[in-house]
């Protein structure tokens, strides 16, 4: 998915960004964290109402560019272009998804489980992170449904939603921003995939760890019924061709929308052409994308002027190191979508290598290929890159909003009746004592 940053193609940096235009966003992150845990009539007003509210918030802070800040008009057109692309590719990927059904006959074990999460990380270097929860998380809820529980939805995210896919720019949509901006297709792969492989074990063998506790929880003589085996039957073969039309579409030229023109079509072949019992056997609804498409209209918007303050005032965060742009872009990452996070940071990169330069040193690359190009071509500053394109996958994972796939599986499970952890939930009972101590070592071992 081509999200092009549009604070340098919208020239909006021409005025300084007030802070306090960070509020909008600041308050949409705190009502979709607090509303759930709200008394039943304050929940039951947000469920009926997230909607306006989100759209309100975008709107009041589309308002502020549009009248207030130089090209803000243009700027609001760009990120509008942009969510017409994420909310195409999500959406398509989950009509696509609808309608392939694994029916799983038994039940998984500890280790069925890290197998399947295993596959799944690979898998979505091939068809994304979105691709591949879409596709995997119903099948992952059903192979564990006599004991599913909310820490099976969180390794799901953590390590197929985001970590897995950290090797190719199909694996989520930061590296392909690196990708249009001149990284060669399997680079990464070349440089990252010690750290892939360390970082995702130690989730898998965390989850196999947790999994294997509740395991053995189990009477005995459910686990018995678990141990018989499992048969596998795939319906919905179509949409395994649709997926990859889905998948090669995002390397379509950006002309007239010709992206997601073929996404939209795929989706609409999909809800055509699958059998209803598919959708029946998937329990398909589109309940989980309407809530995305509805609370990200809001995000995208509100999130402008938090991106933008960054884009001015990076170069003041003390950001020098490879570790420092880790943590800090994965930091952001988690709260704001990430690839433009990512396309930020791997600018004030390129600005950090330039400032560090001898005065008397040749001009660097004008372009930001060229630019790319010279930092891949020094190890040093290659690792800045490696930095920034890890922060920005590895710490979507750190929240539900960090990453688009996250809230649709979230939304999927709870559907599909699993008791997923609130927003705060996730965050202080999963991602700050499990995951953040696994990111943080996986910098520091390997950055």
């Amino acid at each position: 998915m081509h999200l092009p940053l549009w604070f340098a193609t919208a020239g909006v940096t021409a005025g300084d960004m007030p802070l306090w235009l960070t509020v909008p966003f600041a308050l949409l992150l705190i009502l979709i964290a607090a509303m759930p845990l709200s008394p039943a009539p304050i929940k039951h007003f947000w469920e009926h109402y997230y909607a306006h509210t989100a759209i309100a918030l975008g709107l009041a802070v589309a308002g502020y560019f549009v009248l207030r800040l130089p090209d803000g008009t243009t700027a609001v057109l760009h990120t509008a272009r942009e969510y017409f692309s994420f909310i195409s590719l999500i959406g398509s990927l989950f009509v696509v998804a609808g309608g392939i059904h694994l029916k799983v006959k038994g039940e998984a074990t500890p280790l069925d489980n890290v197998v399947f999460l295993a596959v799944g990380a690979v898998m979505t270097n091939f068809i994304g992170t979105t691709g591949a929860s879409m596709v995997l998380i119903r099948p992952f809820i059903r192979m564990n449904k006599i004991r599913v529980s909310a820490y099976h939805v969180v390794f799901f995210i953590f390590i197929v939603s985001n970590c897995g896919g950290s090797l190719t720019p199909i694996g989520d949509p930061p590296l392909f921003l690196g990708y249009l901006r001149g990284i060669p297709f399997f680079w990464l792969v070349d440089q990252v995939f010690g750290q892939w492989l360390a970082t995702v074990g130690a989730i898998l063998a965390t989850f196999y760890l947790i999994d294997r506790r509740a395991y053995h929880r189990v009477p005995r003589a459910v686990q018995a019924k678990i141990e018989t085996g499992e048969t596998w039957r795939f319906e919905g073969g179509i949409n395994l061709l649709l997926l990859m039309v889905i998948i090669g579409a995002v390397f379509l030229p950006d002309v007239f929308f010709s992206r997601e023109i073929v996404m939209l079509g795929a989706a609409l072949i999909s809800w055509k052409f699958t059998p209803k019992f598919v959708h029946e056997e998937n329990h398909f609804s589109f309940g989980p994308i309407k809530e995305v498409a509805f609370l990200f209209v809001g995000i995208f918007l509100t999130m402008m002027p938090a991106l933008g303050y960054i884009d001015q005032h990076g170069a003041d965060f003390g950001v020098t190191k490879p570790i420092h742009y880790y943590v800090a872009a994965g930091s952001l990452s988690s709260v704001l979508d990430n690839a433009p996070t990512y396309a930020s940071f791997l600018r004030l990169a390129e600005t950090t290598v330039r400032r560090a330069l001898p005065a008397d040193a040749p001009a660097r690359e004008s372009t930001e290929a060229e630019a790319v190009a010279a930092m891949r071509a020094n190890p040093a500053e290659a690792r800045l890159i490696i930095a920034v394109s890890l922060g920005a996958v590895f710490f979507g994972a750190m929240t539900y909003i960090g990453n688009g796939p996250n809230f649709m599986v979230k939304s999927i499970a709870e559907s599909a009746g699993v008791k997923v952890p609130t927003f705060v939930g996730y965050i202080l009972r999963y991602s700050l004592p499990i995951l953040l101590p696994i990111l943080l070592a996986s910098g520091f071992l390997f950055l």
